[in-house]
């Protein structure tokens, strides 16, 4: 792959570019080149993007309840038995 060397990067430009690729969580590298591409009609396109909400209705929240009992199960199971390691 070829290096390119930017000159010229002010304080204010190199502050944004910090600043975004942080809350991307991108290099700046990355976001740079991210950048380009997208500028020249090059962006990679994503095949699996599309969202599906057909099983949402199988999936649910539990009541606080619910919660309280599993979450002690739970506990339960995570109890050492000494006797185990004897």
């Amino acid at each position: 792959m070829k290096a390119i060397t930017i000159r010229g990067i002010d304080p204010e430009l190199d502050k944004k570019l910090k600043l975004i690729s942080s809350n991307q969580g991108k290099s700046i590298n990355r976001l740079i080149l991210e950048m380009i591409r997208k500028s020249l009609g090059l962006e990679k396109t994503k095949k699996y993007t599309k969202e599906y909400d057909d099983l949402d209705d199988l999936f649910g929240s539990w009541t606080d309840g619910e919660f309280d009992i599993i979450s002690s199960k739970i506990n339960q199971e995570r109890q050492i038995d000494p006797e185990l390691w004897e």
